[in-house]
């Protein structure tokens, strides 16, 4: 019998050792998940760049201007980004990416007014982002009244899905886009405009802004929440 209680108290240490262990694995994954962000750049000064964020252009042209400005009319707070390079190259996407996260299944939704554009007037964000020539996008042009979703594969942009609707000059709406696995959803105004899949890039990767051409365009509260697959 003293063997017996022996045996089964040290399984007993052995099993609850191991599920100690376990809980701290889990625990320790949990904590490395990446928590909900979000940019309002009111921590930054106005008329510089804003912090946390890389700045690159798909295509030609100008590399394009990003600065944080005050605005009265902002979402959030006072300040917002802006792209204000005029550059009226056709073939021109200038970018703003966050560094940080890196993300695969996620929730993304910016506030967007666009301001002017002869040729565009475009606001838009990227995901999965993996390069300046490789990514996804999803854009609403106000000239062009409809929301577009692309992938740009070595530079060169593939419209797979699309929406035409009402896109204002000069007010602010939301673009937002869920994605899950393969599955992407793409929101104007709390609208669902979009419903679609697609395999070209299935790793995680930044998220950010992008504009085309010569739209002067205002982004604000660009908020990205991780989701479970």
């Amino acid at each position: 019998m003293t063997g017996k209680k022996a045996g089964w108290s040290v399984l007993g240490i052995s099993v609850g050792a191991a599920c100690i262990a376990s809980s701290v694995a889990i625990a320790r994954v949990q904590a490395a998940q990446p928590e909900a962000r979000i940019w309002s750049f009111e921590d930054d000064s106005v008329n510089g760049l804003p912090s946390g964020f890389s700045f690159s252009r798909t295509g030609e042209g100008r590399l394009g201007k990003w600065l944080v400005t005050a605005a009265q009319d902002a979402p959030s707070g006072a300040n917002v980004l802006a792209q204000v390079d005029e550059d009226a190259t056709d073939f021109r996407f200038p970018l703003a990416v966050a560094d940080e996260p890196l993300l695969r299944n996620f929730r993304l939704s910016v506030k967007c007014k666009p301001v002017s554009g002869a040729v565009d007037q475009a606001c838009g964000v990227v995901f999965r982002y993996q390069d300046v020539n490789n990514y996804y996008v999803t854009r609403a042009n106000a000239l062009e009244e409809n929301v577009r979703l692309y992938h740009v594969v070595e530079g060169r942009r593939g419209q797979f899905a699309g929406w035409n609707g009402t896109v204002k000059t000069g007010v602010w709406q939301e673009l937002k886009v869920e994605v899950r696995d393969n599955h992407l959803l793409v929101f104007w105004d709390g609208k669902k405009v979009i419903d679609a899949h697609d395999e070209t890039f299935a790793q995680a990767g930044k998220v950010g802004v992008w504009t085309k051409s010569d739209s002067i365009t205002y982004f604000d509260a660009l908020t990205v929440e991780p989701l479970k697959p």
